[in-house]
């Protein structure tokens, strides 16, 4: 059975259709996800449904355990994983509760571990295009078949936070010509494609970030208005994408590790062996 991931609020588990509901908490050698895993099947699709910042949005984004996250999903079967979430536009044409289906990523995070990789293992996958181009097609088809207002790629900037950005911040990453801005999504890429998971993320823009004259700053309470209003959409193309992802994936996602391994397999201590066996098994077996 195909098994797809989504990876955001809460409320994007109550989709209509899904049946035989089930949740999991999972122990990972890097610590605990941030909250259960609940999974359920819609059609001849199994998907896995994990509150980011954990239920009642009690993790700041630096706090969130994305190592634990992914790695869970993976010993769940998952080969796809949706991540949605709420992200800033730093484009004119981009207005809040527009879609957006980004192709790359730019990294301004600083505190957080990226890689299940070290104790022993080295391990270099390719990342120049950061998201399943697959999946994202899908995501975009979906989006479309709702009838959003999506925009087909762009450069997501994953920021550390807390806080929002400075205004000369903003400006900048304008100037780099940045998309969108968000603080969960980098971490998330990175590790799933470690993993060998198919990656895309459908980002709601909620605001203009502080760079536009003419709009507000960034305000939390009209964030959550907007996100609020458009979880709905959110389940639609969700649900919208999955029957896209029918039969064996071919893209290169699933053999992100084929030649990445640098380690000497008899070098690699057997404790990291066992820790990382979901995600190394079938190349040191």
């Amino acid at each position: 059975m195909n098994t797809v991931g989504v990876i955001g609020g809460s409320g994007l588990y109550e989709m209509v259709g899904l049946t035989e509901v089930e949740t999991f908490r999972l122990d990972t050698p890097f610590g605990d996800p941030s909250d259960e895993y609940v999974a359920g099947k819609l059609g001849d699709t199994r998907l896995v449904f994990l509150p980011r910042h954990g239920r009642g949005h009690r993790l700041l984004p630096s706090e969130v355990n994305f190592r634990a996250n992914i790695f869970g999903m993976k010993r769940l079967g998952v080969e796809w994983i949706i991540a949605v979430g709420a992200v800033g536009s730093l484009k004119e044409e981009i207005a809040p509760g527009h879609l957006v289906i980004p192709d790359q990523l730019i990294d301004r995070t600083f505190r957080r571990p990226s890689t299940f990789f070290g104790n022993g293992i080295v391990a270099h996958v390719a990342f120049a295009d950061p998201y399943c181009s697959v999946l994202s097609a899908a995501l975009i088809e979906a989006a479309q078949g709702a009838g959003a207002t999506v925009h087909s790629g762009g450069t997501y900037l994953c920021m550390e936070g807390p806080q929002f950005s400075t205004r000369a911040e903003s400006h900048l990453y304008r100037q780099w010509g940045a998309s969108v801005i968000g603080m969960t999504n980098l971490q998330e890429a990175k590790l799933a494609r470690e993993a060998e998971i198919c990656f895309a993320t459908l980002a709601l823009a909620t605001d203009y970030d502080c760079w536009h004259e003419s709009e507000g700053d960034v305000v939390i309470e009209e964030v959550l208005r907007i996100l609020a209003q458009n979880v709905e959409l959110a389940r639609k193309v969700v649900a919208g994408a999955i029957p896209r992802l029918a039969g064996p994936r071919a893209c290169a996602c699933a053999r992100a590790l084929e030649t990445a391994i640098i380690t000497e397999t008899s070098r690699i201590p057997l404790k990291t062996k066992r820790d990382l066996e979901p995600i190394l098994g079938k190349y040191l077996s």
